[in-house]
């Protein structure tokens, strides 16, 4: 199972073991990650699931779709290239090590 490391808006890390197929934010959910608030619960609506891949791991993951795009560059005001919503990332063994920023809250 793979190992995904939250960096915390307070620089702090929280390292959680995932469950292969599950989202990122139901990762985060799951381990008491509360600055991944998650709003619509997955459904790719809300942007309360914002965060940050690193630069190492942001061509590793899927590319965003044209709805998570969309979504990102109107709800999220400090938006960046590795900006990814939580939700649109799923749990593989490849992710194993994955590293996301999670910013301040945007809401």
């Amino acid at each position: 199972m793979p190992n995904i490391t939250f960096v915390l808006p307070d620089e702090n890390q929280v390292t959680v073991v995932a469950n292969d197929g599950d989202s990122l934010m139901q990762t985060a959910v799951d381990n008491g990650i509360e600055q991944i608030t998650a709003d619509c619960g997955g459904c790719c609506s809300c942007a309360t699931c914002h965060c940050y891949v690193t630069e190492a791991w942001k061509d590793k993951v899927d590319a965003p779709d044209e709805m998570e795009t969309a979504l990102i560059e109107s709800a999220i005001e400090n938006a960046q290239e590795n900006s990814r919503l939580s939700c649109q990332i799923f749990i593989t063994s490849e992710l194993d090590g994955l590293v996301v920023e999670i910013p301040e809250s945007d809401w």
